[in-house]
């Protein structure tokens, strides 16, 4: 059942590199002024997810006493909504790129991590709600919230993949604060944590 849990973490961990450019071309000073701002604002909201993540995970894969699990929990996904909060604060106010319908881009990124955000705050209020008095209704609610984290890793990142297509992603991607997101391994939980 933590397996399950750490497992669907690692699939929430693909929404954030979503947020890491990959390839690298000349691009405009102004897209270019654009990319710098949402990096540097973006890297530091990152490592917060990375880190929720892992605190989470070693605490369910620890087989730590519920209330430790669920403390853990309440704080990680707290954590992880404020910095998808932070980061949909971040995008709306370097503005639209400025490029093809940059606006409407950045409106739809925006939202979707408005989304997530919510979301984890959602998650959040399962968690704090679960029973750690009996180890089997915990483990049941646990499994839930699970489910449901599962399900929200795989929603993607569809919205934020579209903002950074064709010269957003590259200037993005000429952005240190991009670069060093990217490098410090906010990716996945290790292959053993699979289902159970």
């Amino acid at each position: 059942m933590n397996k399950k849990l750490a497992a669907a973490l690692s699939g929430g961990a693909v929404l954030v590199l979503a947020l890491s450019g990959c390839s690298s071309d000349d691009t405009n000073d102004q897209l270019n002024s654009w990319a710098k701002e949402v990096c540097d604002s973006v890297q530091p909201q990152i490592r917060k997810i990375a880190a929720a993540n892992a605190s989470i995970q070693k605490e369910t894969s620890d087989d730590s006493a519920p209330a430790d699990v669920q403390k853990a929990d309440s704080q990680g996904f707290q954590d992880i909504s404020d910095a998808y909060k932070a980061m949909a604060a971040a995008i709306q106010k370097a503005g639209a790129p400025d490029v093809e319908d940059g606006a409407t881009k950045q409106k739809n990124a925006v939202t979707e991590l408005n989304q997530l955000s919510a979301a984890y705050a959602e998650l959040k209020k399962k968690s704090d709600a679960l029973n750690t008095k009996d180890q089997a209704k915990f483990a049941d609610g646990l499994e839930g919230v699970a489910t449901e984290l599962e399900k929200l890793s795989q929603t993607g990142s569809d919205a934020l993949k579209e903002l950074e297509k064709g010269e957003v992603g590259q200037a993005m991607a000429e952005q240190q604060s991009c670069k060093s997101a990217t490098a410090s391994g906010t990716a996945s939980a290790p292959a053993s944590a699979t289902k159970s």
